[in-house]
């Protein structure tokens, strides 16, 4: 008898910690970057990505992951399963151990992407532009600034600017002014573009620090033209504001998935990450905010119409005018370097 009911116990317990498993399985926690971009990415790529998976995506929101995911993986019991970050935290993550090598033999939609849209440790998942923009008041058609060295040449194009406080992009944007072609700029010469820098200190009205900031100086007309992001100029452009930018130049940047270490869901996670680069969810991305999909088979789905293509940061063309940051210099010792001596420069 009482042999019986230990039998009984101990499969109950068994049934239980299976019932278990197999509910934590069927769910990952996924984390963002909150916002109008996260309710987007909702709406295109994880809600139909759960359903097409049978399995539940709880949602965390964080401005800054990256001290987040130092600590949960320093713990020993991370809570995240993935999280969309910039593509330089998935690959300083990686170096240090705090994420999990993928096996892209179990992302077909991942390996099919360009080698340079991926790391060992992570996907590329959407695409963002550092773009030239201008008030249109200011700078009429046909005579606007239309690449780094027009921004630099203040003879030509008299007028108020503005530059992001960080060396990424700044930097590249710099070395284009001085004569650098896009695809040439890695490793970057970074004592040149501080030298070229120095030369347009003087007429930088702003150093913005937030991306909201640039579009507010350009929009009230405190700068007349601004390094920016391509969403937060079109969003100006969408409300009738007189302003515009060009892609020309333009640095291609990314968010991409990774998944931290000793995740708690990780086989889930590892379907989700291989679904959320399909190339049909992808294409959903940009209907729903003015970002690009980072999977190139996106534009041949046929659910992004021409005219959405032509605006968006990732698309063939506008791709191939713009420089593709590299996310492994800045993550190298030089690129870490380079960071350290931007202080040095906005202080002098």
């Amino acid at each position: 008898m009482i042999a019986s009911l230990c039998r009984r116990a101990l499969l109950g317990v068994s049934l239980a910690a299976l019932a278990s498993l197999s509910a934590r399985a069927d769910q990952i926690t996924f984390v963002s970057q909150g916002g109008a971009y996260q309710k987007a990415q909702t709406v295109a790529i994880l809600d139909p990505s759960a359903k097409k998976l049978g399995i539940t995506i709880n949602q965390d929101s964080i401005p800054d992951a990256w001290p987040a995911i130092k600590s949960q993986v320093a713990s020993g019991k991370p809570t995240w399963d993935v999280v969309d970050v910039p593509t330089g935290y998935c690959l300083r993550g990686g170096e240090q151990g705090l994420l999990e090598k993928l096996d892209f033999s179990k992302l077909p939609n991942g390996a099919a992407m360009p080698e340079a849209y991926r790391s060992p440790y992570s996907v590329a998942y959407e695409f963002y532009s550092s773009v030239l923009a201008y008030s249109q008041k200011k700078f009429a058609a046909g005579a606007a600034p239309n690449s780094w060295a027009d921004f630099w040449d203040v003879k030509k194009f008299p007028g108020r600017r503005a530059l992001r406080n960080h060396p990424i992009a700044t930097l590249e944007a710099a070395l284009m002014a001085d004569g650098v072609a896009p695809d040439k700029l890695y490793p970057l010469d970074v004592d040149r573009a501080f030298k070229k820098l120095e030369e347009i200190k003087p007429n930088v009205t702003v150093w913005w620090t937030s991306g909201a900031q640039s579009a507010q100086l350009l929009n009230d007309g405190e700068v007349d033209m601004v390094m920016a992001w391509n969403g937060r100029v079109s969003a100006l452009v969408k409300e009738g504001a007189k302003v515009d930018f060009t892609y020309n130049q333009g640095i291609l940047q990314s968010t991409s998935l990774c998944i931290l270490k000793a995740a708690p869901n990780l086989a889930t996670a590892v379907r989700f990450l291989n679904e959320a680069v399909d190339p049909v969810h992808q294409a959903n991305l940009p209907l729903h905010i003015d970002y690009g999909p980072a999977n190139p088979k996106a534009f041949d789905t046929g659910v992004i119409k021409p005219e959405r293509v032509a605006q968006l940061p990732s698309a063939p063309e506008n791709a191939a005018r713009q420089a593709l940051m590299s996310y492994a210099w800045w993550s190298s010792p030089a690129g870490e370097a380079a960071e350290k001596r931007w202080v040095g420069f906005m202080q002098k």
